[in-house]
């Protein structure tokens, strides 16, 4: 396992205990407004923001709350229900995951876990902390032997489709939730081709468009609503596109055309966006597997974030 010791010291990825680190982010949301920016969002906001980076030229905490697979308008519920938030927010507009219609099951296992969570599930997952920052731990979703069997790729049996199994050396998530892009993965076309595919079985090439009707009238006032309560307690809320390219960046603007989601999402509520095509800097950039930046890229994207935020007024003075 010596070459793979990145992932061994990483215990965080395990499943259990996402919630208790989601939450462990959502408690620092109320931190000093020159001082915090929010994050909520899907996949891509995960990988795309290089926190250290941000930390380094602003100056600020950044509260990643993004959620890969997720529709990020239940943790905007979440934040506009909490009278106490009045910080900065900064929306990653995934179209097909943000404009999804229903009940969003991994958000809100999150939400619920920090709602509803009891004085012995804080202090245990403090301690729980604490003791897996100390210790190593062989994590058994990279290395037992299931893991491995995962690898084999056995075909699904005729009209049946099996749990989307992606690739263990895809990436891994660090105690602070920013999804990290493996160094294999850069270097293995291989592999990215099997995140492709699964794109591409999620229906990344058909084009299909997006909702339509009252049921995105219906999106738009909610989130117009949500945005509102927020910026009346003095929040700020700004949208950003992060990049997208290979069949993503080819279909998505079929599905879901910019001036009719969203265009038309900052005009409903009023906000400032960021989207990627609009900023040379990130324009060029491009995802391996279509949908997420590389880690050197991560921090060409998030220099060139910052500097939209600052035409935008989004920092304090000193930053």
């Amino acid at each position: 396992f010596q070459s793979e010791a990145q992932f061994i010291t990483h215990p965080v990825r395990r499943r259990c205990i996402l919630e208790a680190l989601w939450m462990k982010n959502r408690a620092e949301v109320y931190g000093p407004t020159d001082k915090t920016t929010v994050f909520i969002g899907s996949s891509r906001i995960e990988f795309d923001l290089d926190q250290p980076t941000w930390v380094k030229e602003t100056g600020e905490k950044p509260v990643q709350l993004g959620m890969h697979g997720s529709c990020p308008r239940l943790a905007l519920d979440n934040l506009a229900d909490d009278e106490k938030f009045k910080g900065k927010l900064i929306i990653d507009v995934t179209e097909g995951l943000f404009f999804r219609p229903g009940d969003e099951e991994s958000m809100g296992k999150r939400v619920k876990y920090f709602k509803n969570a009891t004085p012995a599930n804080r202090v245990s997952d403090k301690l729980g902390f604490a003791l897996e920052s100390q210790l190593l731990f062989i994590d058994k979703e990279m290395f037992s032997l299931g893991a491995f069997l995962n690898d084999l790729r056995i075909p699904n049996r005729k009209g049946m489709r099996g749990d989307v199994i992606f690739p263990r050396k895809f990436s891994y998530v660090n105690y602070d939730r920013q999804e990290i892009m493996t160094d294999d993965f850069v270097k293995d076309t291989s592999i990215q081709r099997r995140v492709t595919d699964i794109w591409t079985t999620f229906g990344a090439l058909s084009g299909a468009p997006g909702v339509g009707g009252d049921t995105l009238q219906k999106i738009f006032t909610e989130v117009q609503t949500a945005v509102a309560r927020i910026k009346a307690r003095g929040g700020k809320v700004i949208f950003v596109r992060t990049p997208s390219s290979g069949g993503y960046g080819t279909y998505e603007p079929i599905s879901f055309p910019r001036d009719k989601y969203y265009d038309h999402l900052l005009s409903v509520t009023g906000c400032q966006g960021i989207h990627f095509k609009d900023v040379p800097e990130m324009a060029g950039l491009t995802c391996p597997e279509w949908s997420h930046l590389t880690p050197p890229d991560c921090v060409v994207y998030t220099n060139a974030l910052i500097n939209e935020l600052k035409k935008a007024n989004w920092f304090s003075p000193k930053n």
